[in-house]
């Protein structure tokens, strides 16, 4: 009775210091020998704080039960941390305990978001030793880790292996293909899908819309669009991005224009497209506005958001405006400048003419310059000893490449 009182309130603590409380009353209660109870108690602390959790899981006198191991082994791959999730796994075959098929989902996917190919090739064999290899949801979970390590043969082979194909293996072998930058196999993929008469979901539809976009093959875009449109599929933010990004990298940006007005939510990565897509597209004055409105709605702009404004303000000729947003990301945002950004800024002030500060940035850069970036200042000043020799003077946001 006291177990499932104190339990009770675990699950209604939003805090770490709220656990640790309740942590000192487990070990005097011996609770923490209780294997049901550690189970809750773990759950309700990766709910607060993994690495908390973690803590308490270590100083257990008992070995925890399974259901607790992955729980933990779960958490980690939320966090930043997902190598945790592949050593509590190592930790878990120590003490004697046997993964289920609830285990290997987890630690599958840990593996993948860190690369480690070698550890996932292993596991998979304990699968296969196991009797798990028929289990469709790990099969799918196998294919996503070989793709997200790169090893996209791998995952073609444990498709082709697959008895059994739902909707999330053929788009999980879509997105793998995609990933790795083979948009004419996930292509490939997809036409077999159709004719397995498997109906694609929008997590096929995103991937295809990906392929498209690396393709620049609007055609086929347009007819993924016509698709979502005859089928009353509903817009979410992951399909509208993707159709947003499709349409701008394509050079189409009066539809993605459409596409972003008929979206019932937008997200940070929605509105970075479209600012880099007008400003990649001559609408240099459209990117500002846009990024504006952004910042009115509350979104927070990240590294992307600002390579599409210091873009606009170069191509426009907006020096001050430019350095503004430039200092901006820095100092109030927080954001390292990427090579992406200083090469900007170089353009925008070789742009206006004002070689010395161009020279300054690239003075100054804590990373080695790039050729893009070279040969943009180089550009730059041959132009203004040519416009200086001539008497002639330099209009802002001309460029000698234009």
């Amino acid at each position: 009775m006291v177990s499932r009182q104190i339990q009770n309130l675990i699950q209604r603590s939003k805090t770490t210091s709220h656990l640790l409380q309740f942590q000192s009353l487990i070990f005097k209660t011996a609770l923490d020998h209780d294997a049901e109870f550690i189970s809750q108690f773990v759950l309700s602390g990766c709910s607060v704080s993994v690495h908390f959790a973690k803590l308490v899981f270590d100083s257990l006198p008992i070995t925890p039960p399974l259901f607790a191991w992955n729980t933990i082994i779960r958490a980690f791959t939320k966090s930043s941390t997902p190598i945790q999730s592949v050593r509590l796994f190592s930790q878990l075959q120590s003490v004697g305990l046997k993964p289920d098929n609830f285990t290997y989902p987890f630690v599958l996917k840990a593996c993948g978001q860190c690369s480690l190919v070698g550890e996932g090739g292993a596991v998979h064999s304990m699968i296969m030793k196991a009797g798990f290899d028929l289990d469709r949801y790990i099969g799918n979970t196998l294919l996503r880790m070989y793709a997200a390590c790169g090893a996209v043969w791998l995952a073609r082979q444990v498709f082709d292996e697959m008895t059994v194909r739902d909707v999330v293996s053929w788009s999980s072998m879509i997105a793998g293909y995609v990933a790795c930058n083979c948009p004419s196999d996930a292509f490939k993929v997809f036409r077999h899908m159709k004719l397995a008469n498997v109906t694609p979901n929008s997590v096929t539809l995103v991937s295809l819309l990906s392929a498209c976009t690396h393709l620049l093959d609007i055609n086929t875009g347009e007819s993924i669009h016509s698709y979502i449109i005859i089928n009353h599929m509903e817009l979410d933010v992951a399909l509208g991005t993707a159709l947003l990004e499709m349409y701008s990298k394509c050079g189409h940006i009066n539809k993605a224009f459409e596409v972003f007005n008929s979206m019932g939510e937008k997200n940070l990565q929605s509105w970075t497209i479209m600012i880099s897509g007008l400003a990649d597209h001559g609408h240099g004055g459209d990117a500002i506005s846009f990024y504006t409105e952004m910042e009115r709605t509350g979104l927070k702009p990240d590294s992307m958001s600002f390579a599409g404004i210091l873009s606009a303000c170069s191509h426009l000729g907006f020096v001050e405006q430019g350095q503004k947003y430039f200092d901006q990301m820095v100092r109030i945002y927080d954001i390292k400048p990427t090579m992406e950004h200083y090469g900007c800024m170089v353009d925008l002030l070789g742009r206006a003419g004002l070689i010395n500060e161009a020279y300054a940035i690239i003075k100054n850069m804590p990373i080695e310059p790039n050729s893009v970036i070279i040969r943009s200042f180089l550009g730059a000043s041959d132009l203004r000893v040519a416009m200086k020799q001539k008497g002639l003077k330099k209009a802002p946001g001309y460029s000698w490449l234009e």
